[in-house]
Formats: structure tokens, sequence, C-alpha cells
């Protein structure tokens, strides 16, 4: 552990992630690539909780521009947040990598609900935790919920995993090539400038709580665990540039 530059983290994931190409459904291959990323840091004997989103199946913001009540649409994004993290928890316990879910809604079936002292004991027995079900709450994201849950269970480091893009630029580096990337950034730069790293609640929590934000391409080789080791990846919003 002494070796770790980060000793507990949150891996912020979303849902088109595990849809794969088209970004839509589970590809299980992907899932799977996926777990043996978060296998690798974990051997490590880094803690880790996953936030999962569900944009793969359904995005409560579309359904409400289309004329469907906001917290209605809302609610059933936080279902399918739960489908991704119980596909998520599946691969990863096939690879022996012991694991719970943790929801925000009840549904003791198939997971536990949310209790802040077991997800922290979870993880100091050397468990992965998925968080789903967001905040269990409408109008907010599950990038809200990463940063809510990262300031309950104190983790040091937020890491928001992107698909193809290695880090925060100051204008989408698909569509302009001249795109300039940032190395650091101050979390009130984010804010000011509209950078769409995370919505501005999200940005405001961490900024609130001190926890540094890290935003990389998650389909660059080891680079969760290259992160935990102290390489230098992607984007960094707060930390040592923020006091």
């Amino acid at each position: 552990m002494t070796q770790l530059k980060y000793q507990r983290i949150v891996l912020k994931l979303s849902g088109e992630a595990l849809g794969g190409a088209n970004g839509f459904g589970i590809d299980p291959a992907v899932v799977n690539e996926i777990a043996l990323s978060i296998k690798n840091a974990f051997e490590l004997g880094v803690e880790i909780a996953v936030v999962v989103g569900g944009g793969n199946f359904w995005r409560g913001a579309v359904g409400s521009a289309k004329g469907m009540d906001r917290s209605t649409a809302d609610y059933m994004g936080m279902l399918a947040t739960c489908i991704n993290a119980l596909a998520l928890q599946d691969a990863l316990e096939k690879i022996g990598v012991p694991t719970r879910v943790q929801t925000a809604i009840e549904m003791r079936e198939i997971a536990e609900p949310y209790i802040r002292r077991r997800a922290i004991r979870h993880l100091e027995k050397q468990r992965v935790v998925i968080f789903a079900s967001g905040t269990g709450n409408p109008f907010f994201s599950t990038d809200t919920t990463a940063a809510l849950r990262a300031a309950e269970i104190e983790a040091e480091v937020i890491l928001m995993a992107k698909k193809g893009v290695d880090g925060v630029y100051d204008s989408d580096p698909r569509v302009n090539a001249d795109a300039v990337k940032f190395d650091t950034l101050d979390y009130i730069d984010v804010l000011n400038r509209g950078l769409g790293v995370m919505d501005s609640t999200a940005t405001s929590l961490c900024m609130d709580n001190g926890i540094p934000i890290i935003v990389f391409n998650f389909n660059e080789e080891n680079s969760i665990v290259r992160i935990i080791r102290g390489e230098s990846l992607g984007t960094i919003i707060g930390g040592r540039n923020n006091g």
C-alpha cells in the first residue's frame, strides 16, 4: 500500500461504457474488459467503489424533454443503473473479485440498501462496492452520486472514466482538431467555463469537500493502475492546484 498514491478511490463509469461500440444495452465482452481493469487495480490492495450510470438504457433528462414527468423519468434511470451494477458485479465475481452492490432505492432481493458504515466496512474487507440507483432522488445525476459517495466514504479521488477521450479540453477534440487539453484545472474554472466534465452540482460538491477529480481515457492500457501508482494521466481537477 505504501507505493500507491491513492488507497481509496471512487471510479465513475458511464452507462454507455458498458454498451460497447453502440453505447446501448450491455456488451458482455466489454463488461468483462472493464472488470479486468478493475481487478488489476484491486489486486494492488486499493479500496475501490464504483458508481455506474444508466445511459445505455435510459436517460431521465431525455424522457423529461419528451414530455414525461421528470421525477418518473429519473426514477426509471435509477433502475437502469441497477441493471448495469448487477452485470458488473457478475463479471467481477467470475474473475475472483468479491463485490457488493448497494442501492439507494431498497430492493433487498438483489442488493443491499446503501448504508455508509457497511460500505466502508466492505472496502476495509477488500470488497469492491458498486453504488447503484444514484442518490435515490430525482433531479440528481450519477456524477453527483459519485461526488456524494466519495465524500461519505472519505475517498481520496474520483476517477472519471471517459471512452476515447484522454482528459478535459477547451472544446470537443472529436470535432475540433485544434482543441487544447488541460493538464490541471481549478474547480471554479470547470464551473465558469462550463466544460461539461460533470454537472455543476457534482463539481461544487467536490470543491466544497476538496475531492480531486481525474478525467482519463479508460481505454488506455492499465490506466487505473497507472493513476493509482501516481502516474500523471488525463486531467486533474482540484487536489494540489486547489490547496
